[in-house]
Parts: C-alpha cells; structure tokens; sequence
C-alpha cells in the first residue's frame, strides 16, 4: 500500500500565500482573533495550532506526518516528539541536520522516542542545505564530504543501536567499535530499557550522484521532488544502484497540491495565491505544465516547486500515474493545512489509493 505523509508547518500557517502573513501558529505577528481562538490569556499558543494540524492528519487517514528542518522555524525534534505523544497510529518523521549531534546521541534519542511511541518514529537526513545554514551553525564540512560523513552518521548509530554489549561485568569490552573519518566509538552500544527496539527507517532526498548512493547504501525511502522531464528516469536509477548494492530502497515523492470539486475552482484558488504574491505581469497559468502539473508553487512557499492543481479526481488520476510510476510514500502539502488535510481526508486519498483506504463492509463491521 502507498504511504501517504504529510509535510507539517514550520513557520506557522494561515490562508496566504506570503509566509509573514501565516498568522497562526505564532508566526508573522500576532495570533488573528477567531472563533478557534480561545481568547484567555495564555490558554490558547503556538503549539495548540500545530497540535490541531497533527490531529488533521491523522483523523485523515494519512499514515503519518513528516516534521521539516527548517533554520528559521520550529525545531523539529520538539515538534516530532509531541507529534508522537498526540498520536496513536500516525509514523512521525524527523527531518534533521547529521551535524545536530554525534550519531549516538541522534539514536537514543530516538530509541527513547521508539520506546514511548511504540516504534513510530522515521528519520529524513537533510544532507544537501544551503551553505550559509551550515555557516551559521557552525558546520565546516561541504560538497560530497557532506554525504560521506551522512553515511559514517548512519553506520554509526545502526551500530550502537545493534550491536548493543553482551551483559557482564561493568559491561565493558563487547559493546559497538568505530574508527571513521568524522566519528570513533569505543564500546558503544545500548542496554536495558533503550535495547531491542526497531531502529527508525531512514528517508534521505536529493538529486546528486552522492544523494542517490548514500540511499542506495543506507536510506529506506528516497524522497524526490518532481521535475518537468518526471521522476520515472530518476527512479529507475535509484533501483539499479540499490540493486546493485544488494539492497532495496522505496521510492518517495514531494507533492504540494491545490485540490477541489471542479478544476475551475482549484485554478481559481492558485490564482488568487500567485497575485498575493506576484500582483502584477503573468497570471498563475503561465507556470501550468499542461498536465495537471503546476510549476510555481515554490513562488507560494513551498518546498518543492512543482506540484498539481485540479479537481479532486483529476489530482488523485496524477497521484495514481506516479504511484504505477514506483512511487511507494508521497509527501502531500498544502495551505491552510487544517483545512487541506480536511479536503484530502474527505476527498481525494480514497480516490487516489482505493485498495488501502476504502473499508470494505467486513472490515467496517469488525
């Protein structure tokens, strides 16, 4: 069955285009004055925005949330750790940065996080960032070195997490041993309570020759983002290297999209985004790709560019193309999210994935 994600805010949410005028979630000023505000000072914050969009995409039916890295919003390791503490069924992906912190400390703590959420935790490494962000915190390593030390990051903390030392003594001496480039482990390993839990599965992106072999060698998921030529090509060359490799890596896909009943609404609503943003010249059609694919959302903040726009069974018709393409996960986004997800939830994901999400009369009496 296809996984279907969704991407979580980072800088807030609202209905417009531009990211400072997202409102909710405490982000581009003060929070608006609505019904679904509680208007008593300090019972209604930033979280409780955020927490409501984490409980959207589960009530969807998604099978879980991605909590993005970003430099200049939320942390993502908070905001994955109360996705998992609000949720009961939904996987929760953790982007992070392999320069955060050692590879041990990334793993227990996410063995704690396992252990607490009963194993629902992923990983997306954010290998490839712009070089100013690595500037800024500190990091001095560029270029390929940059997947190079993904992949130590990656050994390392599969070692502590399986190798854990056999009980003895002091427990010294069998534990997990390391002498890398960018990290050395002495008798590493984890025991008792943080021991025997299923280690997160690893999404990894990027287009580059080393983006593809660091998944082909250590990543689950490879998630792409769309181009004009298609992602078919790009996939197929995921699977030689991984075949080649003896191994097996799903493939992923980012996808913003703008949904709704007939394709002159869903249009219409891109449209009214792109002028917010691009009041004059060109309307939003000059980005169209013909094809039920749209190639300005990046203009509208989004983290990939190209996305769809149509109604919800021509957008769910392109979703079922990309998954007989080998897509395995799609990465859906969308804004306002809380009210997308709805959209989503009601109308499109049993259209688009109907042998996973469509009860059948047995299932919905048990």
């Amino acid at each position: 069955m296809t996984e279907f994600l969704w991407r979580l805010p980072s800088r807030g949410d609202g209905r417009h285009a531009r990211p400072e005028r997202r409102n909710r979630g405490g982000f581009g000023g003060p929070a608006p004055v609505t019904p679904a505000t509680d208007l008593r000072p300090g019972r209604f914050g930033p979280f409780d925005d955020l927490a409501q969009v984490i409980d959207a995409a589960e009530l969807a039916g998604l099978d879980g949330v991605l909590a993005p890295y970003d430099p200049h919003g939320e942390e993502s390791w908070i905001v994955a750790g109360g996705a998992l503490r609000r949720t009961r069924h939904s996987r929760v992906v953790v982007e992070f940065q392999p320069a955060f912190g050692t590879p041990v400390y990334a793993a227990k703590m996410s063995a704690t996080l396992q252990r607490l959420s009963g194993g629902r935790l992923a990983w997306q490494l954010a290998v490839d960032t712009d070089p100013a962000d690595a500037r800024a915190r500190g990091d001095r390593v560029t270029g390929d070195d940059r997947y190079a030390r993904a992949a130590e990051f990656l050994t390392v903390a599969r070692g502590v997490w399986n190798d854990a030392p056999v009980p003895s003594a002091g427990f010294a001496g069998t534990g997990f041993h390391y002498e890398g480039a960018y990290y050395d482990v002495i008798d590493g390993g984890f025991r008792g309570i943080l021991s025997g839990l299923p280690f997160p599965a690893v999404y990894t992106s990027g287009a580059s020759t080393a983006a593809i072999a660091l998944s082909a060698e250590h990543g689950d998921v490879h998630v792409f983002t769309e181009t004009a030529a298609g992602v078919r090509t790009a996939i197929a060359a995921l699977r030689e290297r991984a075949t080649a490799a003896g191994r097996t890596v799903r493939a992923g896909l980012e996808l913003p999209i703008i949904a709704r009943e007939t394709e002159d609404e869903a249009w219409a609503r891109a449209e009214r985004q792109w002028r917010e943003v691009r009041p004059e010249g060109p309307g939003a059609r000059q980005h169209d790709l013909g094809d039920g694919r749209w190639a300005g959302f990046a203009d509208l903040g989004y983290a990939a560019n190209i996305g769809l726009v149509g109604s919800y069974e021509q957008v769910a018709q392109r979703l079922s193309s990309y998954i007989e393409a080998g897509v395995d996960s799609v990465v859906l986004s969308g804004h306002p999210h809380i009210e997308e997800l709805h959209r989503v939830g009601e109308h499109l994901l049993f259209l688009a994935d109907p042998a996973g999400r469509t009860l059948t009369a047995q299932e919905a009496i048990a």
